[in-house]
């Protein structure tokens, strides 16, 4: 999952591209205008030194990274007849740490922010350091509102959860059953939900990402979040009324599918992400 911020530094609005863990990319060709135009990366890419770093980074990020053809750019790099342009760094080397995107908004060139700050550095210091200051600033604003947010969103969770458990308790577990088979049957409408929102119970999800902490639940976008309470209110309801499970993933699919439509997009649950 990828998320497109912007900053502005010096005047000039720089488009970010953030992936999961701590892949922030920074838009070469935004960082160019401020100086003039692509013009700039094709001259600095042209560079021995930058291919250097640029061959080094991949080395230690990019275990598929075709050292051969690095080899054969640095020996030519600094000629006159040598040019390099991003596209052509990319398909000969299978380079990950610059991006090239088509689009008439949100395209152009980005590289990882290791190398946006070399760029930087090559333009002008002082943009550099205006850059990673206005970067600073927006990663510790995202930190805070994911954690308010986060935070919401689990309290907001937990309270439909002990509507959903409370309907479980009062009409699906007799008395008589051990905690075990209770605990049976909780994890058993969990996945009634998953299996209505995602399509799939926690075991599969787990099965399937064996090397990410936590649950599918953790993983679920602020819309399926929203989705997911409601769904938990309206499963305790049909419990209540005592619906067989059958039919109530039945409903819930649908009721899960409607709601999703009507979110995504939605103004108010963009301003919570």
């Amino acid at each position: 999952m990828v998320n497109n911020k912007k900053i502005i530094v010096q005047g000039t609005q720089i488009g970010l591209l953030f992936y999961e863990g701590e892949n922030d990319f920074i838009s070469l060709t935004d960082m160019a205008k401020r100086f003039g135009d692509d013009v700039l990366i094709y001259q600095w890419m042209r560079n021995r030194n930058t291919v250097e770093f640029l061959g080094i980074w991949e080395q230690i990020h990019n275990s598929n990274f075709k050292g051969i053809e690095f080899e054969t750019f640095k020996k030519q790099a600094g000629l006159n007849n040598f040019s390099l342009t991003p596209k052509k760094w990319i398909d000969a080397t299978k380079a990950i740490g610059i991006i090239s995107k088509a689009g008439r908004y949100g395209g152009g060139t980005y590289a990882h922010r290791d190398i946006a700050f070399e760029f930087g550095s090559w333009l002008s210091a002082e943009f550099k350091l205006y850059l990673i200051k206005e970067l600073q600033r927006l990663k510790v604003e995202e930190s805070e509102r994911l954690k308010s947010g986060w935070d919401v969103k689990r309290e907001l969770a937990k309270i439909n959860y002990k509507i959903h458990t409370d309907a479980i308790q009062t009409h699906l577990i007799p008395l008589q059953l051990t905690k075990q088979a209770s605990n049976m049957v909780y994890a058993s409408e969990a996945d009634v939900l998953n299996v209505a929102l995602f399509g799939k119970i926690a075991k599969e999800w787990r099965d399937k990402n064996p090397d990410k902490d936590g649950n599918i639940r953790d993983y679920a976008d602020i819309t399926q979040l929203v989705v997911l309470a409601n769904l938990e209110g309206i499963n305790a309801e049909l419990i209540r009324r005592g619906i067989p499970q059958s039919e109530r993933l039945v409903q819930l699919n649908q009721i899960a599918i409607t709601q999703m439509q009507s979110l995504i997009g939605n103004a108010l649950i963009k301003k919570l992400k």
